[in-house]
């Protein structure tokens, strides 16, 4: 794919696995927000033209390569990480890949899961416990993943805190969940759609605001008792939500920003920023960890996904749904590309 151009199916040799790699037959694989900017050319890809597109990928081991540790083989039902190390920069010489100063993204520095097959470094690879769906695999590993390390790590989330959400889309739903069942004791969603804000209630928002017409600080004092928040997360990208979420805070309150855009952040006066003492703290992706653990509350039940796949398309129909999450038909949690199928199946 390129900039501007719809996306092409094309036929190419099957990939053979290097020495550290494993190749994976995909069964599922996430449509998200971040291939829209890259597809739209609201940001540039790293690399040229064409790559195939894809970072929330779920499959089968189909080979492995002659020096992966023993415990992986062909057959295993896999989750991939989002990405790869660099194994170039001063961090992965060292040994410290979680430092990587160059992390390569799946479906943007090298070929993703909009295919029938995949190859990825062995140590990407995340078992997908019994119970656990291909598709719920996949969008675990962005969709999920991200949000988690967003709220739980980036953000340090304690019990009793209080969080809002900007965007209540593939992110910011499962941010959502996530604060919930971390132990927030409040938590307010915000989006101008109102099958999102509906969602989100569902999923245990406290309150749902529309960040376009509500008055959203003093609707968030109201809602707080005076207080406001503890932790606020963006999941759009958005330089006015991030403006709404400094209006909204606490002292020594945190804002997450996990959303990606080319926006220019203008958040608000510098001496409010250092009067109340509010840290905003970039964030992009979770570490090998986050997927397990997100696997295993999946697993558990603990986190409900079931409205998370909102439909289900074969890969001769990314475009459609592509166009489906551009234009915010029906309000997608996911649209999930199963390369495998042969029509639309429907939600999951």
């Amino acid at each position: 794919m390129g900039a501007g151009r719809p996306i092409e199916l094309q036929d190419v040799p099957d990939p053979v696995p290097g020495p550290m790699d494993a190749v994976v037959r995909v069964e599922a694989c996430g449509i998200c927000a971040s291939d829209l900017h890259f597809i739209h050319g609201e940001m540039p890809l790293p690399v040229a033209p064409p790559v195939t597109m894809g970072h929330e990928a779920s499959g089968v081991i189909e080979a492995v390569g002659s020096e992966v540790p023993p415990g992986w083989r062909a057959g295993q039902r896999v989750s991939l990480m989002a990405g790869k190390v660099c194994m170039a920069c001063s961090s992965c010489r060292a040994g410290m890949l979680e430092d990587c100063q160059d992390a390569q993204i799946m479906g943007v520095h090298y070929d993703g899961g909009w295919a029938e097959f995949v190859t990825a470094p062995w140590y990407a690879l995340a078992p997908i416990p019994e119970g656990v769906s291909f598709e719920h695999a996949a969008i675990a590993s962005d969709a999920v993943s991200t949000p988690y390390a967003a709220v739980t790590r980036r953000g340090a989330l304690r019990p009793g805190e209080r969080v809002g959400i900007w965007g209540v889309g593939g992110l910011g739903t499962h941010a959502v969940q996530v604060a919930r069942m971390a132990g927030a004791a409040f938590v307010v969603a915000l989006d101008p759609l109102p099958a999102a804000r509906e969602r989100a209630l569902k999923v245990g928002a406290d309150l749902a605001l529309d960040p376009l017409k509500d008055d959203v600080a003093p609707a968030i004092r109201d809602a707080t008792a005076g207080r406001g928040l503890d932790l606020a997360v963006d999941a759009v990208g958005s330089a006015d939500a991030i403006r709404q979420a400094m209006f909204s805070m606490v002292r020594g309150g945190r804002i997450v920003l996990m959303g990606q855009s080319m926006q220019t952040l203008d958040a608000g006066p510098i001496l409010l920023v250092s009067f109340l003492r509010i840290a905003l703290l970039g964030h992009l992706g979770y570490g090998k960890q986050d997927l397990l653990d997100v696997l295993d509350l999946i697993a558990s039940g603990r986190l409900d996904l079931s409205r998370s796949v909102s439909d289900r398309l074969p890969l001769d129909r990314v475009n459609e749904g592509v166009e489906r999450l551009t234009s915010k038909e029906d309000a997608p949690v996911r649209l999930v590309v199963i390369p495998g199928a042969g029509g639309s199946t429907g939600p999951v």
